[in-house]
């Protein structure tokens, strides 16, 4: 099985000893380095193959933001620090995630699967499941039947109250499954949450007019707590 190869870098001992741990916790992950500053992880990035980077945004000389500036063709880039204003530069620079320390071993693992979905969109990743992955479907049963249903035949989903309203290209299927259960089954990189009772794929949007997009002539409201990181993840913000 092949394995994701991550570099640390951090300028703090502890933090880079909390994430060669938390890396230790899943075998796909592979560190091939733990560096204490941006100039020694470019040294790194040259002497190996890098899928992923676990990077801190404030260091001296030169700081995590900076770094990632510098580099043509960047791997995977989870950023890692204890400031939070720094969250719209790093996702400006398309970082998968934005760890706030100290984050729990469950929110890492919320981040490294991310960083993996990016890796397989972007025909890098790994077959880290079966040798089927990655998947580009998900079976829906509704009505008695079982669907197949394509992730890009997908144009958005709708809760209703225990229940989900798929719409596809070709039908309408109401499975006897909560919204977010269907969520936690699609990939972040094509389904993007809108709305608290809304996922869309992202492929499909036509256009966004104030606080709706718009798939076709489907106007779907874009809820207040999801609009800035749903622009963000579009690359408008």
């Amino acid at each position: 099985m092949d394995k994701v190869t991550c570099l640390i870098v951090d300028d703090e001992p502890i933090a880079r000893a909390i994430l060669q741990t938390y890396c230790s916790h899943l075998a796909i992950l592979e560190v091939v380095g733990s560096c204490s500053s941006a100039l020694a992880a470019k040294d790194a990035l040259l002497q190996h193959k890098v899928d992923l980077v676990f990077l801190d945004i404030n260091m001296p000389i030169l700081d995590g933001i900076a770094f990632l500036r510098t580099l043509k063709r960047p791997p995977q880039v989870i950023f890692t620090t204890a400031y939070k204003e720094y969250a719209v530069d790093a996702f400006e620079l398309s970082a998968c995630d934005y760890l706030v320390k100290p984050f729990s071993l469950e929110r890492f693992i919320v981040a490294v699967d991310k960083a993996i979905d990016h890796l397989q969109a972007r025909g890098g990743a790994p077959a880290i499941l079966s040798k089927d992955q990655p998947d580009d479907y998900l079976f829906i049963k509704s009505d008695s039947k079982i669907y197949k249903v394509l992730h890009h035949n997908l144009l958005f989903a709708e809760a209703q109250g225990n229940n989900t309203r798929l719409v596809t290209q070709q039908q309408i299927l109401t499975p006897a499954m909560t919204f977010s259960s269907l969520v936690s089954l699609l990939p972040d990189w094509l389904f993007l949450q809108v709305h608290r009772s809304y996922i869309v794929n992202k492929s499909k949007i036509t256009h966004l007019e104030g606080n709706r997009v718009f798939i076709d002539k489907t106007e779907i409201p874009i809820g207040s707590h999801y609009k800035e990181d749903f622009l963000r993840r579009l690359k408008l913000y």
